[in-house]
């Protein structure tokens, strides 16, 4: 009996061992797949993150490379100079912009940080895809490689007319192809001199106040006035498919809820007014009035598919349009952001990415500044091409605004556009920003032709007045340009 005791207990100690070995073998197991897979996951993230990864601030190679390698020159798409690397006869290095403030914010700066297409397109800069018989020859020549060069969407033409239009105002221009999201022009004042960088930064972080570093075009917020009723007309056409043309309001010049009243422009009463002739003229009352009849939810919903208070598809820096609506929304804020004001808060960037989906059949391209890379033979090193986001908006519907935007030109605020060879379309705006009411940022967006966009443009004058009367001259001269007229 004992003897049958003392094998059952060495057979229970036996088990045991063993399921303990089991044990254990199975979280080493666990333990080795888990370095593992974290060990293909990083080489992995290191592969297709390999740009994020060297532009990173923190990360050392990018000084072995700057150490390796003569930073590559930026270019228009013309082939101009944008941004270059100048050896001095003792050896030194200094960045030159042939253009000094022209492009400013689109190009940027390489030191003191990194800003702007110097930054976007770092990683290829300060790399080089020489042939490895000139690295060598370079190595026994003692002179670092050539890095490669980045050839921008810019045109250089665009550029000057914008820049020179905006005169000496606040404000921002750009101006994009709509069926491919490529940013010919790039305008953002006020501006600063990149060959003077250095010499200036010290004073520019001083000064709490200035904003000659803010790319306004991208990251300027502002109160888009009634360039947002393109968004109002959207929501209203969406809710309305079949009736919308129908719509009838008598303007007196003013639209009043309880102890909130909204007036149009200059307190002008448009009379009886259609949809379209709402739209042409930029009648407040009559979109407080749109405002009041929408749904709500519906209307945050269509925000949200425009991409406010969303990320844009872009991979510069930007600011989110900020503008929330929902079931709980109250009159006084509906009626206000109708018209593009009270919260409602856009960029250039943003707004020109609505109108281009709006001449693109309602498709959005992603907006992109680096055309390509080549090596300093020419050898394209990698191509950037036009990608498509998604759809924000049927074709319908594009085109219901698409003919809402030529009414504004034929008859409405933007008729200093008409009689032109090209067709254009677009809308203007007059937003105020404080409680001033003759003060207010002058905007226009558009495109051109209107039957088969190539070209579209947003503009904002900071305290202009009228966009009308300011923001659509410059679109004019941009257009102008562009067609060689």
């Amino acid at each position: 009996m004992s003897k049958r005791n003392e094998d059952r207990e060495q057979n229970m100690k036996t088990r045991s061992r063993k399921r303990i070995k089991r044990n254990i073998l199975a979280v080493t197991y666990l333990f080795v797949a888990m370095f593992l897979g974290m060990m293909v996951y990083t080489c992995h993230y290191a592969m297709t993150h390999k740009q994020e990864l060297i532009n990173n601030s923190y990360n050392g190679r990018q000084e072995i490379f700057t150490a390796q390698n003569t930073r590559g020159s930026i270019y228009a798409s013309g082939g101009q100079v944008l941004a270059e690397t100048q050896i001095g006869e003792d050896g030194g290095e200094t960045r030159v912009y042939p253009y000094a403030n022209l492009f400013a914010h689109a190009v940027g700066y390489a030191s003191n940080g990194k800003y702007g297409i110097e930054a976007l397109g770092n990683y290829y800069l300060i790399n080089s895809n020489a042939k490895l018989s000139d690295k060598v020859a370079n190595d026994m020549a003692g002179e670092k490689y050539p890095g490669d060069n980045v050839f921008t969407t810019l045109d250089v033409d665009l550029q000057e007319v914008a820049y020179q239009s905006l005169g000496i105002y606040k404000g921002a221009v750009i101006v994009t192809e709509p069926s491919t999201g490529r940013i010919l022009a790039m305008v953002s004042k006020p501006d600063f001199d990149p060959n003077e960088i250095d010499a200036i930064w010290d004073d520019l972080l001083e000064d709490e106040e200035s904003t000659v570093l803010l790319n306004r075009a991208t990251q300027g917020l502002y109160p888009p006035g009634s360039t947002f009723k393109m968004v109002t007309a959207l929501e209203y056409i969406r809710e309305n498919p079949d009736s919308y043309s129908q719509y009838r309001y008598q303007c007196g010049g003013r639209f009043t809820l309880g102890e909130n009243t909204i007036n149009c422009y200059h307190g002008t009463a448009h009379g009886s007014v259609d949809f379209a002739r709402s739209f042409a003229k930029s009648c407040n009352s009559s979109f407080a009035n749109i405002g009041m009849k929408l749904d709500r939810a519906k209307f945050g919903e269509t925000l949200k598919s425009l991409l406010f208070n969303e990320k844009l598809p872009v991979d510069f820096a930007y600011s989110k349009s900020r503008l929330i609506i929902d079931a709980d929304t109250a009159d006084a804020d509906i009626i206000q952001a109708s018209i593009g004001q009270g919260t409602t808060q856009i960029t250039p960037l943003h707004l020109n990415m609505i109108t281009c989906a709006i001449a693109n059949n309602g498709v959005l391209m992603k907006p992109y500044l680096m055309d390509c890379v080549k090596n300093y033979e020419g050898s394209v090193i990698k191509q950037f091409s036009p990608d498509t986001y998604r759809k924000l908006m049927s074709e319908e519907e594009a085109a219901a605004l698409n003919g809402l935007m030529q009414e504004v030109v034929k008859s409405g605020t933007g008729t200093k556009l008409s009689g032109m060879p090209y067709t254009a379309a677009g809308k203007t705006g007059s937003a105020e920003y404080n409680n001033v009411k003759t003060d207010s940022h002058a905007w226009f967006t558009g495109f051109a032709p209107a039957e088969d966009p190539e070209i579209c443009v947003t503009i904002i004058i900071e305290g202009a007045g009228s966009g009308g009367d300011y923001a659509v001259p410059i679109a004019k001269r941009i257009f102008n340009e562009y067609f060689d007229q």
